[in-house]
């Protein structure tokens, strides 16, 4: 796609100072544009870099002013670093809008569809799902019976949605994304057996949630596993049966969460942290990447480790951990004096 200096300012509120013609087809590092590419300058630490780049467009800040000759064609807005975000999700927009029904699919006669769909070839819509207005589906994605979908969802390929989930508007489930698989109950008999515990309950995402490819989220063995509206979800994630998460969290790859672990609004959650179940995390908490978490957690706390301590604890800890050697050699020389 080609868009023009007077294009871009138009969807930007901006302003162009140079040619309103010049053209870009690409995006570029500001240190890496080269003829037909689109960069922007954001962070003062990179400005030497705008006297020298060969990108055609640069998007930067309204107070920005040339100390030296420029070749780019400047785009002047309110912030640069957001402007190019827009129109990052201006272009994703643009790229994936895609409409109509390939061949073949499967299309149980009680589905009920919006306006503008998008069914990519070999997928698979079961009994009484139900489709809101500019639904996008990929190839080889499944949607089981009674699944309900709001309005502009993206579902991308390979993607399983099993029956009874309930998607809100807004959302975007990447590839492999596995939702509503039976959560893991087992119970054992008196030869040390394990019996399967029927997983009866679905999965609800609310408006505005983001999961990325490969997580898994399990049903509820009775009731809800919940995503409230705004949830972030990083690749690679296991959310367990009854898992509850609290409006715009946002937690990174490799996380597993226990069944029926309730956490808070507003939280931020590092890579490969370990939650056991049935524990209750507040609102706003911080916890860092690899720690382990096995109590409740109250608002606000900034935790690391496994088991997880305070984050500055942690810290002041870390300092005599990494010395232990030293301070043994030490131990070791007082008794051998005695």
């Amino acid at each position: 796609m080609v868009f023009t200096a007077g294009q871009i300012a138009g969807i930007l509120e901006g302003e162009v100072q140079g040619n309103p013609e010049i053209a870009v087809h690409k995006l570029a590092k500001i240190e890496e544009g080269e003829k037909g590419s689109l960069t922007f300058l954001a962070n003062p630490k990179y400005t030497s870099f705008i006297y020298k780049t060969k990108a055609s467009i640069t998007i930067v800040n309204k107070d920005f002013v040339p100390e030296q000759d420029i070749t780019t064609t400047l785009i002047k807005v309110e912030d640069a670093y957001k402007s190019f975000s827009k129109l990052l999700e201006y272009y994703n927009q643009v790229k994936n809008n895609k409409t109509g029904i390939e061949e073949p699919v499967f299309k149980s006669d009680s589905v009920s569809c919006g306006e503008n769909l998008y069914l990519g070839a070999f997928t698979y819509l079961g009994n009484n799902v139900v489709l809101g207005n500019n639904v996008k589906i990929y190839p080889n994605a499944y949607v089981g019976d009674n699944v309900t979908i709001g309005n502009n969802v993206t579902v991308f390929a390979g993607a399983k949605i099993y029956s009874e989930s309930i998607i809100g508007n807004n959302c975007v489930i990447h590839s492999g994304v596995i939702i509503g698989a039976d959560g893991f109950g087992f119970t054992p008999n008196e030869k040390g057996e394990f019996t399967k515990v029927p997983q009866t309950g679905n999965v609800i995402l609310e408006d505005n949630v983001d999961v990325g490819a490969g997580t898994t989220i399990d049903r509820a063995t009775l009731g809800s596993t919940i995503l409230r509206k705004g949830v972030k979800l990083d690749n690679q994630i296991q959310i367990a049966h009854n898992v509850e998460i609290g409006e715009h969290t946002v937690i990174a790859a490799q996380t597993g969460i226990a069944g029926s672990t309730k956490i808070g609004r507003h939280c931020m959650i590092g890579g490969q942290v370990g939650i056991v179940g049935h524990i209750v995390i507040g609102d706003n908490v911080k916890i860092q990447a690899q720690s382990g978490i096995g109590r409740n957690v109250k608002d606000g706390e900034v935790l690391q480790g496994s088991p997880a301590l305070a984050y500055g604890d942690y810290n002041k800890s870390y300092v005599h951990f990494k010395n232990l050697p030293k301070i043994i050699n030490r131990i070791d020389s007082l008794e051998n004096k005695d």
